[in-house]
């Protein structure tokens, strides 16, 4: 038996038993099989393990004290792979690295996550923010959020929404520019920048159609979402911003919205994990709950 656990295992048996015979059946294989592990197991460590008569079989003192630490070994070895241990492990104990844009994951991933976080208490989420698409492995990221086109065989990617842009400003700045009524008007006024981190360049401003705006030099250029939706906020430049980002300030009168019906296509949002298997229950429970709560 080439196997050292599994001789182990039949040796272990074979330490409880009245004889091979009885340890043969108590292990569903032939009594040939535990003569044979037992055999091995001498050989190996030089020592016989039983002494046989024709009443049966007992331990040596050798065969007694290796019987001990053997049933220590194989229950420690069993522990690990038993299938309702290994369940509780994997969902309710250990780390799911999480990459997602700054938009989504300062506020609305751990909003959404926090009830499967409380009913989990051994579940850690590793929460990073970036709008570059992640590289799952090697960043060892287990789970990514993405707005925007996913063209990649190394993913599992579900889309879960479609996410719209608005063109947004402050009422001071419309008070000093005025609104404009054309994407050719917009384009003398002063815009926000973001910096596309993919690339280093800023992000075109899309319109319906398949328009794009080119970006001049801006009034406030940023590589973070956060800082652009202020420098709007503050009046100083026309931005477009994702509408989720947008909306609550809109509803308040801290924002217009212009030019509404050119606005472009919605992006798709993206959950991705990479293809690799098997996948554990804690990254597979993450990923399905924000699969759920970002549709």
């Amino acid at each position: 038996m080439s196997n050292r656990l599994d001789a182990l295992r039949v040796f272990c048996t074979a330490a409880d038993a009245v004889n091979f015979r009885d340890a043969a059946v108590r292990l569903s294989v032939s009594p040939q099989v535990v003569t044979r592990a037992v055999r091995e197991l001498e050989e190996e460590l030089g020592e016989p393990l039983f002494h046989r008569n024709t009443r049966g079989v007992q331990l040596t003192d050798f065969g007694r004290g290796l019987a001990d630490r053997a049933r220590a070994a194989v229950d420690g070895v069993d522990g690990l792979f038993h299938r309702s241990d290994r369940r509780a492990l994997s969902q309710h104990a250990g780390t799911v690295r999480v990459a997602a844009p700054g938009v989504l994951g300062r506020r609305l991933i751990p909003q959404a996550l926090a009830p499967m976080l409380v009913a989990h208490p051994g579940l850690t989420l590793d929460l990073r923010l970036s709008e570059q698409l992640a590289d799952v492995v090697d960043q060892q990221i287990d789970v990514g959020v993405r707005i925007g086109p996913l063209r990649d065989s190394r993913f599992v990617a579900r889309p879960v929404a479609k996410v719209p842009f608005r063109v947004v400003a402050a009422p001071s700045l419309i008070a000093r520019t005025g609104a404009p009524d054309s994407i050719e008007a917009l384009s003398a006024l002063p815009r926000t920048a973001l910096i596309d981190r993919n690339s280093g360049r800023p992000w075109p401003w899309l319109f319906s159609r398949g328009r794009q705006l080119p970006m001049p030099p801006a009034a406030f250029i940023t590589d973070d979402t956060d800082a652009e939706f202020a420098a709007v906020l503050a009046g100083l430049g026309f931005g477009q911003l994702v509408a989720s980002m947008a909306q609550a300030a809109l509803d308040a009168g801290q924002l217009v919205s212009v030019l509404d019906a050119e606005a472009p296509e919605p992006w798709p949002m993206y959950v991705y994990r990479a293809q690799r298997a098997p996948v554990p229950a804690r990254v597979r429970l993450v990923y399905d709950e924000l699969v759920r709560a970002l549709g």
